[in-house]
């Protein structure tokens, strides 16, 4: 449905001839005491009641269990797991040991940078560790539920429990949601540079978690080096379920998900800030609000690169333009925001994700800011409704007068017609 590119996820493959796995790195790499995915692991005993008696069995069970693949990219896998120790299900993302020094590089700095971000928005780490093979993992918190991608393409095609579900003042508060995890990072010095729809959980309580920060970087930080210094096109079957496509490029200039880039990101700059971010996420806000991406035309990488530089949206009043053949438009409020946030210079953009919730909140209140003739007219709509609140004996005198005014003058009308018919 939509063009996007994974850049993170395709460094991999490439890396493997010239790289050393992680048996090969010696001291440089140092061992953890975690408990392994495989092994006699366990730390808390199973509790068995027999009538009054208790017993504690202490027999070392494997302390996480792969139950299923959930994901598999060019650094790793990540896979549902159990966990025997707190009898839970856990998300467990595992690297490649073919990856090399630099890969566990990037799969550190996602473990510590997840881990400095403990938030509801973000999803948590609970455990790292290595397997009997050497291979390194990180154990995170299972999200039930589907990704933002999915209930975009559920809404396009037309299905009637999304829509009844997913209404626009909800998908407005999933958006928030989003935002909130990104105010919390951004107020860390750290920028998450692949926000899109299939980084973005919803749970079946209204959940909303920010997922994959495995190319997220503290803005004071340097770029780590990259993995390769080329890409190449993925399996056939991949890039036409998914419409990706993947061009050479040098990976320290151009990192993340094309379709869903900044302009300045796109063009490769070393100096991201949080608008980058932010502009990001109002691709992800128009994508869900239209349900159409703003290039869904553009079918090659550097068509796409170029849209994100230079093609703007359409106004407001090209009500077509932000229609579906599953929905209408959605509101004037929300088409002037994510026009505001999609500005290609990073100045004239929303300054920050707190600015974005509070607009957005005021606009699900009605203190909605009057930017064209509709927007007026719904400002006008609920200040009129408010006076009568505040105002319940004066409203019904106005009423009552302006009744009078209306029927005074059919009266007069009437008596004209009258008078020029005799």
């Amino acid at each position: 449905m939509t063009p996007s590119v994974d850049l993170s996820d395709a460094l991999a493959p490439t890396l493997a001839p010239e790289a050393a796995t992680l048996a090969d790195l010696g001291a440089s790499v140092t061992r953890s005491t975690t408990p392994t995915l495989a092994g006699k692991s366990t730390v808390l005993p199973r509790v068995e009641a027999h009538g009054d008696e208790i017993e504690l069995v202490h027999d070392g069970r494997v302390r996480y269990e792969n139950r299923r693949l959930l994901g598999e990219g060019g650094m790793g896998t990540v896979v549902l797991a159990r966990d025997h120790d707190i009898d839970r299900e856990v998300a467990l993302k595992q690297i490649r040991r073919e990856v090399g020094a630099r890969g566990l590089a990037r799969f550190v700095e996602e473990v510590r940078t997840i881990g400095r971000l403990e938030h509801p928005n973000i999803i948590p780490i609970h455990d790292v560790g290595v397997d009997d093979e050497g291979n390194y993992f990180f154990v995170m918190k299972y999200v039930e539920g589907e990704t933002l991608e999915t209930v975009i393409e559920r809404l396009a095609a037309g299905d009637a429990e999304a829509h009844k579900r997913y209404t626009f003042e909800v998908r407005v508060q999933i958006f928030i949601g989003l935002l909130r995890a990104l105010s919390y990072a951004h107020d860390r010095g750290i920028v998450h540079r692949d926000v899109k729809p299939a980084n973005v959980m919803v749970g079946p309580y209204g959940e909303v978690v920010l997922m994959d920060w495995g190319i997220a970087k503290p803005l004071d930080a340097a770029e780590l080096p990259p993995l390769d210094e080329t890409l190449e096109e993925p399996p056939a079957a991949a890039a036409s379920s998914t419409r990706r496509r993947l061009v050479k490029t040098a990976a320290s200039a151009l990192v993340g998900t094309p379709a869903y880039m900044s302009p300045e990101q796109a063009r490769g700059a070393s100096d991201l800030d949080v608008r980058s971010d932010l502009y990001s996420a109002c691709v992800v806000f128009h994508e869900l609000m239209t349900l159409r991406h703003y290039l869904d035309d553009v079918t090659s990488v550097p068509g796409m690169l170029v849209g994100v530089m230079e093609r703007s949206l359409p106004s407001v009043m090209s009500v077509a333009e932000w229609s579906h053949p599953t929905q209408g438009p959605p509101p004037a409020e929300y088409m002037h925001f994510i026009l505001r946030g999609m500005q290609k210079q990073p100045a004239a953009r929303w300054p920050s994700a707190n600015d974005m919730i509070g607009e957005l909140e005021a606009a699900l209140e009605g203190r909605i800011r009057v930017q064209c003739p509709t927007t007026f007219t719904k400002r006008m709509a609920r200040e009129s409704g408010r006076f009568v609140d505040r105002n319940p004996r004066l409203s019904i005198f106005v009423m009552l007068a302006a009744v009078s005014l209306v029927l005074f003058g059919l009266v007069g009308t009437v008596a004209a017609v009258v008078n020029l018919a005799s």
